[in-house]
């Protein structure tokens, strides 16, 4: 198959795939695309909002149209690292002879929704790390690869409400996207209300499975990026960085600790996603200002003053863009004359 074809396939799987989300999920198309995205890139997403906006829905959907294995684990604050992983036990054979064998965990699916993620311990939460970063978790001593394709979805309430535990920072940087999930319109509302009292629930079809998933994965890196795009997306996210000596007024002031390398890296892949999921086989500009809140709004860590200011970092992260992309526009203005 040659390139072209390939490119039409994919974004015909990518709309057909979107379609199924959607005879569920009301509203939410930038969440649903960047789940989407998230998945074809390769990454985890996590999906934060207050309860009963349909987060765990969405993700169940999307489970139902794919050919892949799904396990869902409810994370509560007496959830254990066993409970998501697995663990040895002990059993005996037909001759009396005991032996230990190992009991898999719900982690050993290709689509793993951790609902209400920060409701549960650190300790239990960063038992997700090493599958995330891996594919593959280590279990006495053993190390056992996880099915690919893999994919986390999590999904977690507001930081601020009660019982929650806010992520640890290393493994809020696993996740490719954040995404913020927010409360439908009055006309979504109502037809929310008219598909979910009705008697007759929307049929998903499955339509894509595990290989062509990672089929597309690999065309999707080598979709090419311009060097100046590739600039483009390197400065916004060094513009997070204080100490950086061209970091705005904004990031000096209320900023911490900025994105890390897997935040440029987040931003190039998805942006790769985006423009192939459009039929366009070369990286934009817009496609790295599109996805800049998704894939640094969770790594950009603010000051005290941040904190006491009550700084928004999607606001920060659009400050952010508008001063690098001044500063770019600046410095490419001699080479247009």
């Amino acid at each position: 198959m040659n390139r072209d074809a390939r490119v039409e396939a994919f974004v015909a799987a990518f709309e057909a795939l979107r379609a199924e989300v959607e005879k569920v999920i009301v509203g939410h198309h930038d969440v649903i695309t960047h789940v989407l995205i998230g998945m074809f890139a390769g990454g985890h997403v996590l999906l934060e909002g207050v309860p009963g906006l349909g987060k765990t829905l969405l993700i169940k959907t999307l489970s139902e149209g794919l050919e892949l294995s799904f396990s869902r684990i409810q994370f509560t604050p007496d959830l254990m690292p066993a409970d998501i992983i697995g663990t040895n036990i002990i059993i005996e054979d037909a001759d009396g002879r005991k032996h230990f064998q190992f009991q898999h965990g719900p982690i050993f699916a290709h689509i793993l929704l951790a609902d209400e993620i920060n409701r549960a311990t650190p300790k239990t939460q960063s038992a997700l790390l090493e599958g995330m970063q891996e594919g593959a978790v280590t279990v006495g001593g053993a190390s056992r690869p996880l099915p690919a394709p893999f994919f986390v979805l999590a999904t977690q309430n507001p930081i601020e409400m009660e019982g929650t535990y806010p992520l640890p920072e290393a493994q809020l940087d696993r996740f490719l996207f954040k995404l913020r999930v927010r409360y439908p319109a009055i006309e979504e509302l109502n037809a929310i209300i008219d598909r979910t009292t009705q008697s007759r629930p929307a049929t998903v079809s499955r339509v894509l499975n595990g290989p062509a998933v990672l089929s597309f994965r690999e065309l999707i890196r080598e979709v090419p990026i311009a060097s100046h795009v590739r600039d483009f997306a390197s400065a916004i996210v060094m513009a997070t960085h204080p100490q950086w000596e061209q970091a705005p007024e904004v990031a000096r002031r209320f900023v911490r600790y900025g994105a890390s390398p897997r935040g440029a890296q987040a931003l190039v892949l998805g942006a790769k996603v985006r423009a192939l999921a459009e039929g366009r086989y070369n990286v934009s500009v817009e496609d790295i200002k599109t996805l800049a809140a998704p894939a640094l709004r969770h790594r950009v860590i603010l000051n005290f003053e941040g904190e006491a200011e009550g700084v928004d970092t999607d606001t920060l992260i659009s400050q952010v863009l508008e001063n690098t992309e001044a500063a770019t526009a600046q410095s490419r203005e001699p080479f247009l004359r």
